[in-house]
């Protein structure tokens, strides 16, 4: 079973990767002149891919990664807990707030941050030293990560619409994959 794991879908490292790239380019799409709306869709997309992201690493990667000797996670757990902190303060905050926009790039500093830390240092240390439990705990995240966003997609689906004029039929398929998920999550 095991090795079917490995070989039927991503990587926990690959997942890992793709998470940072998607998050790295809906923060390009930030505009300080952007509507307050757009601003607002934006930033809740982003905050709520990093807040499953997270949760997901926390709960398989990083324990995995603990169990084969890595040290490395003393730096990087702390680096969530700021994330976190960030994402609650701009949560509670209006777009049309005066701190907003730099809120928000402190988010996308700390975010860069963090994912630099991760991709030169702990996903290639994962690759040497648990490359054969790469496939399985991928497996575990993936199925989590359907679990924790289920209960968004209708509201990703709105945010991406809002954020993206043009998407409606992508917020569509994403609303129609997202209510898919949430029956399935639940069933």
């Amino acid at each position: 079973m095991k090795a079917l794991l490995r070989k039927a879908g991503p990587s926990a490292t690959d997942m890992i990767r793709a998470d940072h790239s998607r998050v790295l380019v809906a923060f390009h799409r930030y505009k300080a002149s952007s509507s307050p709306a757009r601003k607002k869709a934006i930033a809740s997309m982003i905050c709520t891919a990093l807040q499953v992201h997270a949760k997901i690493e926390e709960e398989f990667f990083y324990p995995a990664m603990r169990q084969a000797g890595s040290t490395m996670l003393e730096d990087l757990e702390p680096e969530h807990e700021e994330m976190r902190s960030i994402i609650a303060t701009l949560s509670g905050m209006e777009p049309t707030d005066p701190q907003y926009d730099a809120t928000f790039m402190e988010l996308m500093r700390t975010v860069i941050h963090h994912v630099a830390d991760e991709e030169t240092m702990l996903l290639t240390s994962a690759e040497a030293v648990a490359a054969d439990r790469l496939g399985e705990i991928g497996a575990q995240m993936a199925k989590r990560r359907m679990e924790l966003m289920a209960p968004h997609a209708g509201g990703m689906a709105m945010q991406k619409v809002r954020a993206f004029p043009g998407g409606v039929a992508m917020a569509a398929g994403a609303l129609l994959a997202g209510m898919w998920l949430f029956r399935r999550a639940r069933g």
